[in-house]
């Protein structure tokens, strides 16, 4: 049982469109770490962290799947966290797979699109650019209360979002972006949305939405994007026969 670790690689480097969509500078996505030849068992999480490291090389994955990787900005030294994570790694014998904007943006199990499913919008389109990555946020239409779009955000996620009322008490067109999203705002206002569902931003986002007369949904960062990674990590064990888990390791913010 297993697929080799090249196919598995290449398939997913074509089906996350690794190489065509940019992100922050030093955010280097697709395969981080070198896994074993073959890959039986593959892991998820969010964040790759000495405690999904952990819980992951525990349950003998091959492969760790993450959407915020090993590798930001500018390089640093492999001392302290940095070199436990990666020996941590290499004694497990576990690759990791990173990514960022193209999975948020994806337009089968990207964070956004999942998102705006669950919620319920219509007839969304895409809309944003951050990074230079386009199209990285979904906005729809929505007719709901805003008390009960914080409800069933709450119920999704699993944790009260902060909402700004800023905008109509009615929600009729929602933007979506997952993650630390909030100075996307006024592009969520120029699509035409009144309300703007993301997972955190600056002080500043506060005046900015009653300015602007928008609704602006802080979901949590981490809350917002568990739901890509998830469905990634089942499409990939899917397509090659493999066994998946998801780590849980909630950070409140």
């Amino acid at each position: 049982m297993g697929a080799p670790a090249a196919e598995v690689v290449e398939w997913l480097d074509a089906f996350l469109e690794i190489a065509e969509i940019e992100d922050y500078p030093g955010a280097l996505n697709g395969l981080q770490v070198e896994p074993p030849a073959t890959i039986a068992r593959v892991g998820a999480a969010t964040d790759a962290c000495m405690a999904t490291i952990e819980a992951a090389v525990a349950a003998e994955c091959d492969l760790l799947l993450a959407h915020h990787g090993l590798f930001w900005g500018d390089p640093v030294p492999l001392t302290g966290p940095a070199y436990r994570r990666v020996k941590a790694l290499i004694d497990g014998d576990m690759g990791v797979y990173a990514a960022h904007l193209p999975l948020d943006a994806h337009p089968e199990i990207g964070n956004n699109v999942l998102l705006a499913e669950a919620l319920g919008l219509t007839s969304w389109e895409r809309f944003g650019t951050i990074r230079g990555a386009r199209g990285l946020g979904v906005v729809g239409g929505l007719d709901l209360g805003r008390e009960a779009l914080a409800s069933r955000v709450a119920e999704l996620l699993g944790r009260t979002p902060r909402v700004i009322e800023g905008g109509p008490p009615r929600v009729r067109r929602l933007a979506i972006v997952s993650g630390g999203a909030g100075s996307m705002l006024a592009q969520a206002a120029a699509a035409g949305a009144d309300t703007f569902v993301t997972g955190e931003g600056g002080h500043h986002t506060y005046h900015e939405a009653l300015e602007l007369g928008m609704n602006l949904v802080y979901a949590g960062h981490y809350a917002t994007e568990t739901l890509g990674v998830r469905a990634l990590a089942e499409k990939l064990a899917a397509t090659f026969e493999l066994e998946q888990r998801f780590f849980d390791h909630p950070t409140g913010l």
